[in-house]
Formats: C-alpha cells, structure tokens, sequence
C-alpha cells in the first residue's frame, strides 16, 4: 500500500492498523517514496549481538580494544 506523509500524519492509528494485518506501508513524500512501514517482529538470533566485536569488528585482527580504538579515532576531533 503507497500513502502520502498527509496521510500518516492525520491518520497514523488506520495505516498501523494496515500493518498489524501484515501488510507493508510505503510512506511518499511529494510523489518520492521515503520510508516503508512493516510489522515488527523480534530477531529469533540474539547470539550475535552477544559478542561486542559483531560485524565489521568480528574479524579485524588491528583492533584488540574496540572501545579504545573508537576512542583514539574520535580524539582528532576535539
């Protein structure tokens, strides 16, 4: 279902009613799709997020301490 951001605006509570039927909402602003609106559905695979090192971080050997390693890139910017 396409809908303007007017129509989510004035009638937000019917389109979460659309999308708790199942149904994928595709919010468009002047005429250009900008945002999709679809169920909610808990992740089943939690694991992943358990190690801290999850996703580009898993496998870099460079980075021992990620929160240090952060921590040294911010420092040029203060």
């Amino acid at each position: 279902m396409k809908t303007t951001a007017k129509d989510l605006r004035f009638h937000s509570r019917e389109l979460l009613d659309t999308v708790s039927r199942g149904e994928e909402v595709i919010i468009t602003y002047r005429g250009k799709p900008c945002a999709k609106l679809v169920p909610y559905s808990e992740r089943k695979d939690k694991k992943m997020f358990k190690d801290k090192l999850f996703g580009i971080w898993k496998n870099n050997e460079k980075v021992k301490d990620i929160d240090e390693y952060v921590r040294e890139l911010r420092k040029s910017r203060f």
